[in-house]
């Protein structure tokens, strides 16, 4: 594949070369299934990471995955809404909190190490804490069920929060998720909840790593 990309280095001033960085690493950093989606799904993870860690092709490829966004040109590109956290993670913590009654009733340590091996010690700690804030109801005994649950609905509540952002916004966050998570189709329901938990996720990742 012959991707040209023609380059002027010494007419870049300093923003430019900022915006280059930026969005080298968002080539680097988007998942692979995301990526193949757009060149060639039979391309293998080995050739799509030797593509994504190629400098001479990032920004192509970034434009490539924001479809030539004009916009992506003229904006400033801070930190993304996540302030460059895991989507994952930020998924997992939301989840947790949507069942956080599960999360609650779930005490036998062989139940708590099956589920926090799929979740994290942080999730797990960080539903109990905002019980307060739980959604589901209905009550998931089995942790493995519980985990995938807390996945679904952490992935969906995230696509919800994020529709109402810009295009561009939204896709620097997604494009780091694989293909096929719930964060691509989120429900009603979700919408409902989205704003609340994702309050606390970044309020979270503020008191982490305050941006100075």
């Amino acid at each position: 594949m012959s991707m040209p990309v023609p380059v002027k280095i010494a007419q870049l001033d300093g923003s430019f070369q900022l915006h280059a960085l930026d969005r080298s690493e968002l080539a680097a950093s988007v998942h692979p299934t995301r990526l193949g989606a757009r060149l060639d799904p039979a391309l293998s993870a080995a050739t799509l990471a030797q593509l994504q860690k190629c400098p001479r092709l990032q920004r192509r490829l970034t434009e490539l995955l924001l479809d030539n966004d004009s916009e992506s040109n003229d904006v400033d590109w801070g930190p993304d809404l996540l302030r460059g956290n895991d989507p994952h993670r930020a998924a997992l913590l939301a989840g947790s909190v949507w069942h956080a009654r599960s999360l609650l009733k779930l005490v036998s340590q062989p139940d708590l190490t099956v589920l926090i091996e799929r979740i994290g010690a942080d999730a797990h700690a960080f539903g109990i804490r905002h019980l307060a804030h739980a959604i589901a109801d209905r009550l998931i005994a089995d942790p493995e069920k519980l985990a995938h649950q807390i996945e679904h609905d952490g992935h969906a509540c995230l696509g919800a929060w994020l529709h109402h952002s810009p295009v561009m916004e939204r896709n620097r966050v997604l494009l780091r998720l694989p293909v096929g998570t719930a964060a691509d189709n989120p429900e009603p329901k979700h919408g409902d909840a989205a704003g609340q938990l994702f309050s606390l996720v970044v309020g979270h990742f503020e008191a982490e790593n305050p941006l100075i």
